[in-house]
């Protein structure tokens, strides 16, 4: 059940907030929230990063696709997000799994071949471990 303040993936309300300057828009989720106060989350964009960006890959470790180890950058995404979920008292968000911020059941596992491995990405992790819901939007 969604409750009436919940954080949303930018990207899945049309933000073109993507490694690749595009979204994920998720039309039946305008109606699923209508009634809801949303906060508007990204933790790539909270912790800096550009966009468009390159492409980054791994749970623990996140390397970009020129070998860059960018897990600092992550990690600073997840506390950026966790900050502010806990300054306006937001306990649920809803995600798009595989990335290496948001992923839930899965991510890439670093290797740039569209490898999935059960994880979860470096925010989702920080989130649950502080007690935040987080929902998959492929779930609903």
């Amino acid at each position: 059940m969604i409750k009436d303040k919940i954080a949303v993936s930018a990207c899945l309300l049309g933000v073109n907030c993507k490694y690749n300057g595009t979204n994920n828009l998720n039309e039946k989720l305008y109606e699923l929230l209508k009634d809801k106060r949303v906060f508007v989350i990204c933790p790539e964009v909270f912790s800096g990063m550009s966009i468009p960006r390159l492409t980054s890959e791994g749970t623990s470790k996140v390397l970009s696709e020129i070998g860059e180890d960018v897990t600092y950058l992550f990690d600073k995404g997840a506390e950026s997000t966790l900050r502010f979920l806990k300054e306006y008292g937001v306990t649920q968000v809803i995600l798009k799994d595989g990335s290496p911020s948001c992923g839930f059941t899965y991510v890439y596992d670093g290797t740039f071949t569209h490898t999935k491995v059960k994880g979860m990405g470096i925010t989702t992790k920080a989130l649950v471990e502080a007690g935040i819901e987080v929902i998959d939007i492929d779930e609903l």
